[in-house]
């Protein structure tokens, strides 16, 4: 069982279908997913600007996987500061991903995704960055 965290684009976009879909029902029945309080604020603060996209019907339905992917996850108190990626807002993640000593990072994020593994290894980072495709096709 892996141990993994969710980007809040992944658990955003899992709520419309396709692979975020397949690769979030995948890791929250198989393995362990963790988040922190700052993943549930920022997935507030997408959902609130989704809600000038979507009609009441599509929000509530939104909002409903977000919450059920939200309640099956691990909530972490994070303690550790890494400062790395090129987005200062992605740091949290990889933070997170220190302080749980995850397997895996699903993302979409091109910041996070093009970190070079070694970078993250000298952070005492032990992750694999992954796309939802790849974290599948490593599951299969």
């Amino acid at each position: 069982m892996a141990e993994i965290v969710l980007d809040a684009n992944i658990i955003i976009s899992a709520a419309f279908g396709g692979k975020p879909l397949e690769a979030a029902v995948r890791a929250m029945s198989k393995h362990k997913v963790y988040i922190s309080q700052e993943i549930k604020q920022e997935l507030t603060t997408v959902f609130s600007k989704l809600s000038k996209k979507l009609t009441e019907e599509q929000l509530a339905t939104v909002q409903e996987k977000i919450n059920r992917l939200i309640e099956t996850a691990i909530l972490v108190d994070v303690n550790a500061h890494i400062v790395l990626s090129r987005d200062a807002k992605d740091d949290h993640y990889l933070s997170l991903c220190k302080e749980i000593e995850v397997d895996f990072l699903i993302t979409g994020d091109k910041d996070l995704l093009s970190i070079p593994r070694d970078m993250l290894r000298k952070e005492g980072i032990q992750a694999r960055i992954v796309s939802p495709h790849d974290f599948l096709e490593e599951e299969e």
